[in-house]
């Protein structure tokens, strides 16, 4: 019995150490495109480590990551990364700024250009050694908006982010803490 009890605290203590880390849709239900207000989109948002940024873009654009000369300049030769799937996640896992790009330079040149500055949450509890945020499945990330020609595009979630693990995770635990003491699961 002092086992059960103690892997059910330690449950409890792994959930409230997990970090909350948000999913940012970029553009919104516009999506990563030439026609989206970026910079509007970025205004005030809240960038911190452990969040996840989602691109979705038609056949017609691209995804760099850049150094700050190459964002000004719309210069990806020397692109640190570079994505064209259509549904790009980027966890943001160090604090500091970081840069995106539309391959097109025409795009770029546009305003098809993203800068974050991603910030150290002092708010957030992450336990030491704990996982980075992984992308989501493949059928739980939304469709790409309609300018992907994609006439079966869901509703993308707003950018306000959601939230993985927090009050959620602890209510779990303590059901299945409960549930454990009254022998409904065999351990």
């Amino acid at each position: 019995m002092a086992k059960l009890i103690l892997l059910c605290l330690l449950a409890i203590f792994c959930f409230a150490l997990t970090s909350h880390a948000a999913t940012y849709v970029v553009g919104d239900t516009s999506g990563w495109d030439i026609s989206t207000d970026i910079d509007s989109w970025a205004t005030n948002k809240t960038f911190n480590v452990g969040d996840v940024l989602l691109f979705q873009y038609s056949s017609s654009h691209s995804v760099s990551e850049v150094n700050k000369e190459s964002f000004e300049t719309c210069n990806t030769t020397n692109s640190l990364t570079t994505f064209s799937n259509g549904n790009t996640t980027v966890t943001l896992s160090n604090a500091g700024k970081r840069y995106f790009v539309c391959g097109n330079k025409l795009h770029c040149l546009g305003g098809m250009k993203l800068q974050v500055n991603v910030l150290e949450d002092d708010k957030k509890s992450v336990a030491i050694g704990a996982p980075e945020a992984q992308p989501q499945p493949q059928a739980t990330i939304p469709k790409p908006s309609s300018k992907t020609n994609n006439p079966s595009s869901t509703a993308t979630p707003s950018s306000d982010g959601f939230i993985n693990g927090g009050i959620g995770s602890l209510i779990i635990a303590f059901l299945f803490m409960v549930s454990t003491m009254f022998g409904l699961f065999q351990i």
